[in-house]
């Protein structure tokens, strides 16, 4: 296939992770187009998307389509990787943007490079970098921290991880938790840290509001917004970041607890020792790990 006077490859013996449009069709890709054309194999996330996109693009899919998603990556990545030490073209494509960014794909690109089999991409539309650039929060350093956690103490104590991060921050949220997450937003960061929240981002109702997460919060009652959404924050200030070097309390230890012992599948009694040794008081000693404890066994109910 070729794009004007360009000819657009399509390497054999390869893995190929290929960003699809996040709302817009017109933003698909040229070798886009070519791999789903022209590629022994298509692993998608949801085969019936991938043929929904296919149709809208005129786009004949002749390889072999499979499903690769969340609950079955780790089972396919060597049976797509075997395809691909025969010399076929693997491609691999998510409902929505770029693979392995909140979308499956790590799974086969871990194994790939374990494997030595040649990995590569085709990139495209991204929700994270769309939003980042129309916010209008500083771009230069910014950290992605993908969907916030669904439980209300999980959410607060990552937030309160967070709190003095001095980079603009990026968050996914869905509608039917955007209040909640609001809500623990503005009684974490407070009620005037600048934010973005956009939604339909390419789309024709694409909306970018933009004010501090207590303007944006109070407008949510009014306007509610529909679909998912990329929450951009504004990083600590100077101020915030030296406020939050100030200790801990026992409550706030044991939130920061729960979160890590979820995170990293420990022990709350092991995850209470890290965090206690982490957050030393002002006088440079662990607050107590027994008080500690209890007030985290108190948070779990």
């Amino acid at each position: 296939m070729t794009d004007g006077d360009m000819q657009v490859d399509v390497p054999r013996g390869t893995v190929v992770l290929a960003a699809t449009p996040i709302g817009n069709t017109a933003d698909a890709s040229a070798r886009l187009v070519a791999l789903l054309e022209r590629a022994d194999v298509v692993a998608a996330e949801d085969t019936r998307r991938l043929y929904a996109l296919a149709n809208r693009l005129g786009v004949h899919v002749s390889g072999r389509v499979v499903a690769n998603h969340d609950h079955n990556e780790r089972g396919m990545a060597d049976r797509l990787l075997d395809e691909a030490e025969t010399g076929a073209t693997v491609l691999l494509v998510s409902d929505a943007g770029m693979p392995t960014i909140n979308d499956p794909g790590l799974a086969v690109v871990r194994r790939a490079i374990e494997r030595g089999v040649p990995v590569t991409c085709a990139p495209g539309p991204s929700a994270v970098l769309d939003a980042l650039a129309l916010s209008g929060l500083p771009t230069d350093r910014f950290c992605y921290e993908g969907f916030l956690p669904r439980k209300h103490g999980e959410r607060v104590a990552h937030l309160r991880q967070l709190k003095a991060e001095p980079r603009t921050i990026v968050f996914y949220e869905t509608v039917h938790r955007i209040d909640e997450a609001m809500a623990d937003l503005e009684a974490v960061l407070g009620p005037d840290r600048p934010m973005a929240l956009c939604r339909e981002l390419t789309k024709d109702y694409e909306q970018i509001r933009r004010g501090t997460i207590g303007e944006i919060r109070a407008g949510l009652s009014a306007d509610p917004p529909r679909g998912e959404m990329v929450l951009v924050i504004g990083g600590a200030s100077e101020e915030e970041q030296a406020a939050s070097m100030q200790s801990l309390g026992v409550e706030e230890l044991a939130d920061l607890a729960i979160a890590l012992a979820a995170e990293q599948d420990l022990r709350l009694k092991d995850a209470i020792a890290q965090v206690v040794a982490q957050h030393p008081g002002p006088d440079g000693k662990p607050a107590n790990k027994k008080q500690v404890y209890a007030a985290a066994l108190g948070r779990q109910g």
